[in-house]
């Protein structure tokens, strides 16, 4: 059996693995990047079947592209919020051929035996994986976590005889550089939120995925505490309608103290009546518990709303409110334009500039401590990380570490890592025109000003005769790539986005990598050789 990781090597999201026998080949996740810097796996060869760990969009997302003959396994709720998730953007229910598969109960596609695993995860229906072939078992983590709601699944695994000692653990890696100390469980989320809205007696919201089925439990939880109506949009309400195929302890629309805004919910009632269908009783039923927002106005302070953010301003406006309590309650990168849209990080930085804004969530990814008690309980013979910025850090912490890099294939029978890139390559891809020439543009020095190092949020006045000389290259239709050592760190690359935004260029590709397709650098530190000579050309003296 040979393993790939086409993505999720040196990122998070865009996740994609390939497995392989000699008969037989399959994709745990086809996943969409998070950062629109990062470029979408495209899959070529044949490709049996894929296999969808949990309906999150970098897990799932690039399935659109597939050819739909392609077999779609995943989760009877999965598909139903994946579903969600595009019909309330406005796009086409997926068309793919799904197979359903169960907790716990084997599948067989090929040459592979599949035994999934619920996991604890912030998406509901998320699984990890057992595959076996070839006498040889990996294990795929999916995303997991030990502190939600559902942590006694957590606990069942790493007691799994099964698991013990696999070949492979593909194991990830969000958290290993980051903390969970503030909010280390679900029920620190929910004791926050009832703090919040109990001492400060106004209108509350939430942002946060309304697909965080723990994260609305904790709410709703807070909100009975503090006598607080649990107040949710359409899109809402349908995922907690069909919440109702796992569980019927979820809070839904049919609840007393839940209730239903129709209002600013126009997009989302058109989204539902496009696909009649598809949604049928719903549409009429979920106005059998609805909140006017007049009744809103008269005791604002009596009502939670978990309503889109783009919503917020829109109900205060209405009840001529000029302040109130919102509970952020998801991942803060996402207050970053580096992984929201400009207009987002605009919305959010405003809402928090006019509010009570609170902090109040638990990572819906394992902790560095919950990967440790994993990993030493599994006892894998290769440790291999994903779904990580850190791979280089996974040896400091864990044992029988084998780092890949995206692309390069791994011999689980022979444990040789066989790297992407060859001479061969290059050569077919220069041939084949592969490869998008493109022209490398330094940044500190070159096209900024640069004296000395102030920090990633600082970049020098444009040099106006290099940055009209960028103008002229774009107006050839060359491409162009920011080839900076600043883009070593993920963290600077919104920042040069908006310097570029600030002197009127476009959003180019920040870079630090140099690939075949590089057919120029202007660089101020460069000197040039003459190729294949030696020869250095001497820069003409003043």
């Amino acid at each position: 059996m040979k393993l790939k990781v086409h993505k999720g090597t040196d990122e998070i999201g865009g996740s994609c693995i390939e497995l392989k026998t000699e008969n037989t080949t399959i994709l745990l996740d086809y996943g969409t990047p998070l950062q629109d810097t990062s470029e979408q796996v495209k899959i070529q060869g044949k490709v049996d079947a894929i296999v969808v760990s949990h309906p999150h969009q970098d897990h799932f997302g690039a399935i659109v592209d597939i050819d739909t003959d392609i077999p779609v396994y995943c989760g009877e709720l999965s598909l139903e919020l994946m579903n969600a998730t595009k019909i309330f953007t406005g796009q086409e229910i997926l068309k793919n051929n799904f197979k359903i598969y169960s907790a716990w109960k084997s599948f067989e596609i090929g040459d592979f035996k599949i035994t999934p695993y619920l996991v604890d995860h912030s998406a509901t229906d998320a699984y990890s994986f057992l595959i076996e072939a070839d006498g040889k078992k990996v294990l795929y983590s999916g995303d997991f976590r030990a502190n939600g709601r559902k942590s006694k699944l957590f606990d069942n695994m790493i007691k799994d005889k099964k698991l013990k000692n696999v070949d492979i653990l593909l194991m990830e890696g969000t958290m290993l550089q980051r903390s969970n100390e503030d909010f280390p469980d679900e029920q620190s989320v929910e004791d926050k939120i009832f703090e919040t809205i109990k001492e400060n007696n106004q209108i509350s919201f939430m942002i946060g995925s309304s697909q965080n089925i723990d994260s609305l439990v904790s709410a709703y939880r807070a909100c009975k505490k503090a006598k607080k109506i649990f107040v949710i949009d359409l899109y809402t309400a349908w995922i907690l309608e069909k919440l109702k195929i796992v569980s019927d302890s979820i809070p839904n629309m049919e609840w007393k103290d839940v209730k239903v805004i129709k209002k600013f919910g126009g997009s989302y009632y058109s989204n539902m009546s496009k696909n009649k269908e598809y949604f049928k009783g719903y549409i009429s039923e979920v106005f059998n518990n609805i909140v006017d927002i007049e009744e809103i106005k008269a005791n604002p302070q009596d009502y939670f709303l978990k309503v889109s953010p783009w919503h917020i301003n829109k109900v205060l406006n209405e009840c001529e409110l000029k302040t109130s309590n919102i509970i952020y309650s998801q991942w803060k990168g996402y207050l970053k334009e580096e992984f929201s849209s400009v207009d987002t990080a605009e919305l959010f930085n405003n809402l928090e500039a006019n509010s009570n804004w609170v902090y109040a969530h638990t990572s819906g990814h394992a902790d560095l401590p919950a990967l440790q008690k994993f990993a030493t309980a599994i006892s894998p013979k290769k440790l291999i990380p994903i779904h990580t910025q850190y791979k280089e850090k996974f040896a400091e912490f864990f044992e029988n570490v084998e780092v890949l890099s995206d692309d390069e294939s791994f011999d689980i029978n022979s444990d040789i890592a066989i790297p992407y890139k060859s001479d061969k390559l290059k050569d077919d891809a220069i041939k084949d025109k592969a490869i998008e020439e493109w022209i490398g543009i330094d940044l500190d020095g070159t096209l900024a000003f640069y004296d000395e190092w102030r920090g990633i949020e600082h970049i020098g006045k444009p040099i106006l005769e290099m940055v009209e000389f960028v103008k002229d290259l774009v107006s050839q239709k060359k491409k162009i790539k920011i080839f900076t050592a600043r883009a070593s760190n993920v963290k600077t690359i919104p920042f040069i986005h908006k310097w570029l935004k600030e002197n009127d260029l476009p959003k180019f590709e920040v870079t630090n990598v140099k690939d075949f397709g590089m057919i120029m650098l202007y660089d101020d530190r460069c000197t040039q050789v003459v190729t294949n000579s030696g020869v250095i050309v001497k820069k003409e003296e003043n």
